[in-house]
């Protein structure tokens, strides 16, 4: 039963802190008031973000 005991060490070092922005800033669209956290590096919220498609490797993206 002992040779099935996986062993491991506790992750040393800190973390590094997550890169903040500017407190009060609001969505850049026009009449858009939601306030935006201090985390999102992004000038848009999540309803006015422009459309960004995923790199697709390997494969044709037929044109519409």
């Amino acid at each position: 039963m002992a040779d099935n005991v996986l062993k491991g060490r506790r992750i040393l070092g800190t973390s590094r802190a997550p890169k903040e922005y500017t407190d009060e800033r609001t969505c850049a669209q026009d009449g858009c008031e939601t306030r935006l956290s201090r985390y999102n590096r992004r000038e848009h919220c999540f309803a006015h973000a422009p459309t960004k498609f995923p790199r697709l490797r390997g494969r044709v993206v037929p044109e519409s």
